[in-house]
């Protein structure tokens, strides 16, 4: 059989790329001539990320589904646009394979790869899986999930599910904490907290740790922090730092994260699904706050995989700001004397690490592209 071409279809945000990522390393490292593009969304994160890899990528319109009817005929439009767009990409190519990641570009690749077709897959790694990818396993031959909720979340379809965690980048097999310490220049000698909001930043997190720059004064001599704002953010944080005591790196981004997470001594932080995957490999106790808008609230969810083992304190992200900054102090100022409740929690993260995900993806996709895919991996 010919060498097969996989198209990755999703995108909008980090979530939906890096799991993708992850796996597409893996396909090229397992069959070096194995053809691999991205079919992602216009939005500059894609961009901002994909443009760093060795492979190709295709900007789809596709639009996100809404209930409003101007923003639904948006949906109806875009998803035919897009739908015709992959397929011709498709159909030009040799033993096409398609992997929907997630994200509203993902539904219009998979439909038109099991139009002519090809196989299909999944990769979910949501506890409650989304619109793009409810709607897309009505076409796929596999579905991979990281939680075994997700997989019964699917229904009908549960034969075609493979539980096998949440694939992240080459970088967390082979992290160096040294190299992320050199890297931004911090000390050595201080144990480092790390803020992040995810790939788009956290306004309030930003906001609650800047509220607390005062009382973290008495652990300049041991503590140092590295604060990623976010690409809108990094201004107004960096302004709010001015006059503190304890070291600080203040950064839009940071795009080596699995060093950075394996230097951390503690991580406050978003509980998006590769968050906590990536916070589980790394080793490292985390203080979650969940975004609280979504409906299902599906970052509890994903934050409670942690506390379960031990692994993380969730901290709510409260709608005033002082009761916000005030819980997260309780906890923060708990963990930043306690080495050993630390060390604890860090151990308890390897009760939910997963390191595998993406080269056992990778191997299956592979056997797929050949017709020969082997038995689910169901627990």
């Amino acid at each position: 059989m010919s060498k097969a071409s996989f198209f990755f279809a999703g995108g909008g945000t980090g979530g939906h790329i890096y799991p993708a990522l992850a796996v597409a390393e893996q396909i090229a490292q397992q069959q070096p001539d194995a053809r691999i593009h991205f079919l992602c969304s216009t939005r500059a994160v894609d961009k901002r990320i994909l443009d760093q890899t060795p492979f190709g990528y295709t900007p789809l319109p596709a639009a996100g589904l809404y209930s409003d009817p101007r923003r639904f005929l948006r949906f109806c439009v875009t998803f035919w646009q897009s739908y015709k767009q992959a397929k011709r990409l498709l159909a030009e190519s040799t033993n096409p394979v398609v992997v929907g990641a997630g994200g509203f570009v993902a539904a219009p690749v998979c439909l038109a790869g099991h139009k002519l077709g090809a196989p299909v897959a999944l990769v979910n790694v949501d506890i409650v899986p989304g619109r793009a990818n409810t709607l897309s396993a009505r076409w796929a031959d596999e579905i991979f999930v990281q939680f075994e909720e997700a997989g019964r979340a699917f229904g009908s379809r549960r034969a075609k599910i493979n539980v096998v965690g949440c694939p992240l980048r080459s970088g967390f097999a082979k992290m160096d904490k040294s190299r992320a310490v050199q890297d931004l220049g911090l000390d050595p000698n201080k144990r480092i907290l790390l803020v992040t909001g995810a790939s788009s930043g956290a306004a309030s997190i930003n906001e609650a740790v800047c509220a607390l720059l005062t009382k973290l004064k008495e652990y300049t001599e041991a503590w140092q922090i590295v604060h990623l704002t976010g690409l809108d953010n990094h201004e107004k944080v960096e302004f709010q730092y001015q006059g503190a005591a304890i070291a600080r790196k203040v950064l839009s981004y940071y795009d080596n994260m699995p060093d950075l997470l394996a230097a951390a001594d503690l991580v406050i932080g978003r509980s998006g699904a590769v968050s906590v995957a990536e916070y589980a490999v790394a080793g490292v106790p985390t203080i979650c706050m969940p975004y609280p808008h979504h409906k299902d609230r599906h970052q509890y969810r994903n934050a409670a995989k942690l506390v379960e083992v031990g692994a993380a304190i969730i901290v709510d992200d409260l709608p005033d700001p002082a009761e916000r900054a005030d819980w997260l102090w309780e906890e923060l100022e708990k963990l930043l004397k306690d080495d050993t409740t630390r060390q604890e929690m860090a151990a308890a993260t390897n009760l939910v690490a997963r390191p595998q995900a993406a080269p056992d993806i990778a191997t299956r996709l592979l056997s797929l592209a050949e017709g020969t895919s082997p038995d689910a991996a169901t627990s």
